[in-house]
């Protein structure tokens, strides 16, 4: 893909000095959808269906789930594109909208569970992923290894991305394009080779009509979603992109439809491949697909492929998140390091650089618990995305007269569905696995006196 420069409005600058280097932008609808695209295919593909397998049975349902998975993040995405149209001069993205809508203290506690749980925790889960669990495939690595696997992997990505948001850009498209590839091919190998039988599509059927089985589908919906996850951070790098208020809308839906359908047709070439019940008791589901399509080399292409997609995912988030995290600073609400811009790169670099330290940090504690930290990462996460999808219906009656490039396609349905599908996440999370969840919540409220800090401050300083 071809990036044209295009430089961003310098940043205001400080008394009595010169003008802050500006971001440039140079991001298009391709980049977008690959940001989309690639954060969103991580590792969960290869292995949720088997977990949405042991909760609802039958592979109708299973089909079902992730179909309701993928229209609840379409939804979201089609209401995420009306605010990222509508504040597409400001970078920052969902901290951005949430301020705009309920006030700073919100959008502070948005940044601070960002930095400090739902994207760092998310880059230090997939490092471990990548080092201990499918590097290790292909290269034997003694516990000592697998952690500096871990911090290398972090630090190569900051360092792509402090050279450049082009450079970062250039990596996420090169790593979408080979884990979209990939896993087409996996998909097209298992119906090709597979000796399955479309059968396995309606055996066995639901049963259990009820109560129960609305439970059962919630969960089995839960763990889809965390498989679908990551479709919002495109919208951080608003200040980078070319003609944002069109660009940003086109990318978010664009990596939405794509992901789904490749969901749904991975789910069904495993479905033809390992019949539902020897796919709930799978571990690798998507290694014991192409072990029965081309042998025992399939498990090794699977890994092979997971390392590249956790790369990607991991790489998504270094090249957004950091963006917040100025936006913030630039508001007086953090360090004001945060708020520079590299005079050569054009990247938050001190943003990044902090991100990569905390980052590797947590990546250096006990293994074993980061995959629960990613799961009320996610829990986390799905409060501020239910906030900000609520701000359409909050804006549209507190400022009708706001320009608003893209309006949300089928306003009030997708977006109250998309806010009710949040709450439900929440409250299911919440009975399920109740201290865990509170334990989040507790560490988003401890974020009020950080922000109390930084509010007096600014206001000092103003």
């Amino acid at each position: 893909m071809t990036h044209r420069e295009n430089p961003a409005p310098a940043a205001p600058a400080p008394a009595g000095g010169q003008a802050q280097p500006g971001f440039v932008r140079c991001l298009g609808v391709g980049s977008i959808t690959a940001i989309v695209v690639g954060t969103m295919i991580g590792s969960g593909i290869f292995i949720v269906p088997a977990t949405v397998a042991a909760g609802v049975k039958s592979p109708l349902l299973m089909l079902a789930v992730w179909v309701a998975g993928g229209v609840a993040c379409m939804f979201g995405a089609l209401s995420l594109a009306e605010l990222a149209a509508a504040f597409s001069s400001e970078t920052g993205g969902i901290y951005v909208f949430l301020r705009e809508v309920y006030g700073p203290a919100v959008g502070f506690l948005f940044g601070w569970a960002l930095l400090l749980v739902i994207d760092s925790g998310t880059i230090a889960t997939l490092a471990l992923a990548f080092s201990t669990k499918y590097l290790p495939y292909f290269l034997p690595l003694s516990p000592v290894g697998q952690k500096a696997a871990a911090a290398l992997f972090i630090a190569f990505l900051v360092a792509v991305n402090t050279f450049g948001v082009r450079q970062g850009a250039f990596l996420q498209n090169a790593l979408t394009a080979v884990k979209f590839v990939a896993l087409s091919g996996i998909i097209v190998a298992v119906f090709l080779f597979a000796k399955g039988s479309w059968g396995n599509l309606a055996a066995p059927k639901p049963s259990g009509l009820g109560g129960d089985l609305v439970g059962q589908f919630g969960l089995a919906l839960v763990a889809a979603l965390w498989a679908y996850k990551g479709f919002e951070i495109s919208t951080f790098n608003a200040g980078e992109t070319k003609e944002p208020a069109r660009t940003i809308p086109l990318g978010l839906i664009a990596g939405c439809g794509l992901v789904t359908l490749l969901y749904i047709l991975a789910n069904v070439a495993y479905l033809y491949a390992v019949p539902a019940p020897a796919m709930a008791a799978s571990d690798r589901i998507a290694a014991d697909a192409m072990n029965l399509a081309v042998g025992p080399i399939g498990a090794s292409i699977v890994a092979f492929i997971i390392l590249f997609s956790i790369l990607g995912a991991a790489n998504g988030h270094v090249l957004t998140g950091p963006r917040v995290y100025y936006a913030m600073a630039k508001d007086g609400l953090f360090f004001r390091k945060m708020a520079e811009v590299h005079p050569r790169f054009r990247t938050p670099h001190v943003a990044l650089l902090i991100v990569g330290v905390w980052s590797v940090a947590l990546s250096l504690g006990p293994s074993g618990k980061f995959e629960e930290m990613l799961k009320f990462a996610v829990f986390g996460a799905w409060i501020f995305l239910g906030l900000a999808v609520l701000g359409v219906f909050i804006l549209r009656k507190r400022r009708p007269d706001m320009p608003r490039p893209y309006r949300t396609w089928g306003y009030p349905v997708t977006p109250a569905l998309f806010v009710l599908a949040a709450l439900f996440i929440l409250v299911n999370t919440l009975v399920k696995s109740f201290w865990n969840a509170f334990a989040v919540l507790a560490f988003i409220a401890l974020g009020l006196p950080a922000y109390l800090y930084w509010h007096r401050k600014r206001g000092r300083a103003g």
